[in-house]
C-alpha cells in the first residue's frame, strides 16, 4: 500500500493505492475531507478488431450508504444511474479520452464508486482525480495525468472546491479539468458573468489543478510501473499510393459542397467507386481503404480552412448561418418556438404546471424537489437515419442539462411566477450545435408561454482547426467541423454575460490566449443571435388560455395548522368548493392552481380569511354554528370561530339566544375583543341602530360567594 496526501484548497487530499481492488489493473482511493471515492481501471488484453473507434466506458456511481441513507421507493437497491451520475460519468470521460494513444483499441473500463460522503465536499470532482490517478498507476497506455476541480465565486472571490453550502450563495459553478500546461475540459453555469471573469476563473482553477497533478506524480514515483506498448500497424505504401491516385482532387471539391446530404452522398459515392476499383487488387482491405479515405477528407477539410479562411459552406470563420424563428408554432401548448439555424432545427415546447408537477430527486446526500427542468430529445430522423428508440441516451441527458443550466439564470423568481416549468426540445434537424439551438428555442418558448424572463438567452458552438502553427477559430460550427475539428466549445448567455459553458477538446490542451480569442468571438456571435431573437419576440406574451392559473401568498408559518385544519378539514373544503389545487410549504408559501381564474381568486380569499390576523373593529359576514345558554358561536372564516355573548345580540335584554338566532343563520358581526388566549368576542348589536332614548345600565361588579367589596378570605388551618 502506498499513500500520498497534500493540502489542496485548504483541505487534505489523500491518494491511496494497493489496499482495495488489488486485482484491478489500477485502483486508487481518493479522500477529500471525509468524502471518499474508489476509481478502478481495467483494459482487455487484446484489441478489438474491425472498429474505428476507441471502446472506453466510464461509469460513476453514488451509493446511498455513502450518505447514510437507504434508497427510496419500493426497490431498496441502487438501480439505473440517476441524471447526476450520468452527467458526472460524461464529465469524467471527456478529459481522459483524448489522452489515450491513437490506434489503441483495447476495451477499457473506468469505474468510480462513492464509498462515503460527508455531505460537504462534492465527490463528483474527485471522480476525475481518481480516474487519472488509477490510469497512472496502471499499465494501460495513457498520456496523463489530468486533474479536476470545481470553481465557485463568493462576494467576488474565486473559491476552489466550494462546499455544498457555499455553492448555494455562489454566482458561478464550473467543473474544470486540465493538464500541467492548460485546461482541457470545462462544464458549468454562471449568473451572467463577463468573458474576462470566466477566463480568470479558469486560470484560478488551473493553479490548483497543477497541485493535484504534482500529488499524482508523487504517488506514481513510489511505484514501479511499466506501461503496455501499443502496436500500430501502418497501411502498406502501395495501397496508400493507389488510393491517392484514385482520389485525385475530388476530396477538395466534395468538402466545398454546402448541403450536408449532398456532401455526404458525394463522399459515399467516392468511397464506393474506389472500393470497386481496388476490390481485385486489395480484396481484404476494405476497412483500411475507408480509413485512408477518411484521413484524406479530414486533411483536405482542415487545410481548406487553414489556407483560405473559408469553410465548406462558403462562410468565413466568424459568420453565423441564416436564422429563422417561429414562436407560437403549436397553438394548444402553453408555449412553443421553432428555431432554425442553417440545417439545425429545434422545436421547443414549454409546459407550465403547478407545485404537484415538481420533480422529486432522491440523491445520496439529500432529497429535494425541482420546479424547473429541460428535456432534450435527439431522434434518428433528425439526421436522416434509422436508429434504436429506447432509453434516454447519455448524450441527450448531457445536452439537456447544458441547455437547462443556460436558461436558469434568467428565469423569474418563483414568487413572481409560481409555476413548475418543463421545457422539451425536439431536435427536428441536426447539423451542428443542436444543444445551443435548444437554448435559443427554450428562451423563445418561455417568452411565448408568458414567462417574464430577465432577458433572452442564446447559445453558440465554437470550433478550432490547428496544425500547431496555424489555427482558425470557427463560429457556429457544422457537424463535420465538430467531427473533424479539434474543439467543441459551447457558450451560452444573455446580453449581460455568460450563463453556461462547455468545452471539449480532441487535442491535449488549449492555450489561454486561444481560449480568450474564442470567448470574444463567441460573444459577437451570441449578440448577433440575440438581436434576431429580440426582433421577433422582445418580451413575454400573455399566458396561454390553456395554461393553469396559479397564485401564491405567503402566510405566517404558525397559521399553517389553522389552514390545514383538523384532519385536513379546512384545506379539503377549499379544494372541494373551488376545484383548485392548494399546496402549502413549510415556510408558509401557499400556491393555488386551477383552470379558472375566478375559482383561484375564491380559493385565495378563503386562504386569506383563514390565515389573517383579525383586529378589533373589523366586520364579518358569519354563520351561526352553535347555540349556548350564554350566547352563540359564529364562523367568520372557514374553520375559524368566535362568540357573540347574549348581551351583544340586541340593544334590549334577551332572555334566550334562540329568540334571536338559530343554527345556520347568516349574521353580520363586529369584532370587539381579542383576549390573551386569542379568543374572539363579536357583537351583533354593534352593527344595529341604537334605539332612540336608550340608556345603557352599568353592570354590577362580579363577586364570589356573595361577598362584596375587597374583603379578603379568612385563612383556615388544616
Amino acid at each position: 500500500m502506498q499513500t500520498k496526501e497534500k493540502m489542496i484548497a485548504g483541505k487534505t487530499m489523500r491518494l491511496e493505492t494497493g489496499r482495495v481492488a488489488r486485482q484491478s489493473n489500477g485502483s486508487v482511493l481518493v479522500t477529500y475531507g471525509e468524502t471518499t471515492v474508489l476509481a478502478a481501471v481495467n483494459a482487455a488484453k487484446e484489441a478489438r478488431e474491425d472498429i474505428d473507434w476507441f471502446p472506453l466506458q466510464v461509469e460513476y456511481r453514488e451509493k446511498h450508504y455513502a450518505g447514510g441513507k437507504i434508497p427510496g421507493g419500493f426497490f431498496k437497491r441502487e438501480a439505473r444511474p440517476a441524471e447526476h451520475e450520468v452527467l458526472t460519468s460524461r464529465v469524467t470521460d471527456r478529459p481522459i479520452r483524448p489522452l489515450f494513444p491513437k490506434g489503441f483499441k483495447n476495451e477499457t473500463q473506468v469505474i468510480i464508486t462513492v464509498l462515503q460522503s460527508d455531505g460537504e465536499n462534492n465527490p463528483d470532482v474527485l471522480a476525475g482525480v481518481g480516474a487519472s490517478a488509477a490510469l497512472m498507476t496502471s499499465t494501460i497506455p495513457w498520456n496523463g495525468p489530468i486533474a479536476t476541480v470545481r470553481v465557485g465565486r463568493l462576494d467576488g472571490k474565486y473559491v476552489i472546491n466550494p462546499t455544498r453550502i457555499e455553492l448555494e450563495d455562489s454566482d458561478m459553478e464550473m467543473v474544470v479539468s486540465g493538464n500541467n500546461e492548460t485546461v482541457v475540459m470545462v462544464e458549468g453555469e454562471a449568473d451572467c458573468i463577463s468573458e474576462s471573469e470566466m477566463l480568470e476563473a479558469l486560470k484560478q482553477a488551473h493553479k490548483v489543478i497543477k497541485e493535484i497533478i504534482d500529488l499524482q506524480n508523487e504517488l506514481v514515483d513510489m511505484l514501479d510501473i511499466k506501461k503496455d506498448e501499443v502496436v500500430i500497424i501502418e497501411p502498406d505504401g502501395t495501397i496508400v499510393a493507389e488510393i491517392d491516385k484514385q482520389i485525385g482532387n475530388q476530396v477538395d471539391e466534395i468538402v466545398k459542397i454546402v448541403d450536408k446530404q449532398e456532401r455526404s452522398s458525394a463522399k459515399d459515392n467516392l468511397v464506393s467507386t474506389i472500393l470497386d476499383e481496388l476490390e481485385d487488387s486489395f480484396p481484404d482491405d476494405e476497412n483500411t481503404i475507408k480509413s485512408i479515405i477518411d484521413d484524406r477528407f479530414k486533411a483536405g477539410f482542415r487545410e481548406q480552412i487553414l489556407a483560405t479562411g473559408f469553410r465548406s459552406d462558403g462562410r468565413s470563420t466568424t459568420d453565423i448561418r441564416d436564422i429563422s424563428i417561429e414562436p407560437g408554432l403549436l397553438q394548444r401548448t402553453h408555449g412553443s418556438a421553432l428555431f432554425t439555424r442553417g440545417e439545425t432545427q429545434a422545436l421547443v415546447v414549454t409546459t407550465l404546471g403547478s407545485k404537484s408537477s415538481e420533480q422529486i430527486v432522491d440523491s445520496m446526500d439529500d432529497d429535494y424537489k425541482k420546479n424547473y427542468y429541460l428535456h432534450y430529445n435527439f431522434p434518428p430522423y433528425c439526421v436522416g437515419e434509422t436508429g434504436r428508440i429506447g432509453f434516454t441516451s447519455r448524450r441527450e441527458i448531457g445536452h439537456g442539462n447544458l441547455a437547462q443550466r443556460a436558461i436558469k439564470p434568467v428565469l423569474p423568481e418563483y414568487d413572481d411566477f409560481p409555476y413548475t416549468i418543463r421545457i422539451v426540445s425536439e431536435i427536428m434537424e441536426s447539423n451542428g450545435s443542436s444543444s445551443m439551438a435548444s437554448v435559443c428555442g427554450g428562451s423563445l418558448s418561455l417568452m411565448n408561454a408568458g414567462a417574464p424572463l430577465k432577458g433572452h438567452v442564446a447559445g453558440i458552438a465554437m470550433g478550432l482547426i490547428t496544425d500547431g502553427k496555424r489555427h482558425a477559430i470557427l463560429s457556429d460550427i457544422l457537424g463535420m467541423e465538430d467531427h473533424l475539428g479539434d474543439m467543441d466549445f459551447k457558450v451560452a448567455g444573455s446580453e449581460e454575460g455568460i450563463t453556461a459553458i462547455q468545452l471539449d477538446l480532441k487535442i491535449e490542451g488549449l492555450s489561454f490566449e486561444l481560449m480568450e480569442q474564442a470567448l470574444d468571438q463567441a460573444k459577437q456571435g451570441r449578440l448577433h443571435i440575440l438581436q434576431k431573437m429580440n426582433e421577433v419576440l422582445p418580451e413575454a406574451d400573455e399566458i396561454s388560455q390553456y395554461a393553469p392559473r396559479i397564485m401564491s401568498v405567503n402566510i405566517n408559518p404558525e397559521k399553517i395548522g389553522a389552514l390545514i385544519g383538523p384532519g385536513g378539514k379546512n384545506i379539503k373544503r377549499i379544494i372541494e368548493d373551488t376545484e383548485c389545487e392548494v399546496n402549502v410549504d413549510d415556510d408558509g408559501l401557499v400556491t393555488i392552481a386551477g383552470a379558472n381564474t375566478v375559482k383561484c381568486e375564491e380559493a385565495m380569499e378563503m386562504v386569506k380569511a383563514i390565515t389573517f390576523e383579525p383586529e378589533v373593529g373589523m366586520e364579518f359576514d358569519s354563520k351561526v354554528t352553535r347555540l349556548m345558554s350564554f350566547g352563540a358561536f359564529v364562523e367568520f372564516a372557514p374553520g375559524r370561530e368566535g362568540m357573540v355573548h347574549i348581551s351583544e345580540l340586541e340593544w334590549h335584554r334577551v332572555e334566550k339566544v334562540e329568540d334571536v338566532l338559530k343554527t345556520g343563520d347568516a349574521v353580520k358581526v363586529k369584532l370587539i375583543k381579542v383576549d390573551d388566549q386569542g379568543r374572539l368576542d363579536f357583537s351583533r348589536k354593534a352593527l344595529l341602530e341604537k334605539p332612540e332614548g336608550y340608556v345603557e345600565r352599568p353592570r354590577k361588579p362580579r363577586n364570589s360567594g356573595g361577598r362584596s367589596g375587597n374583603r379578603p378570605f379568612k385563612k383556615k388551618r388544616f
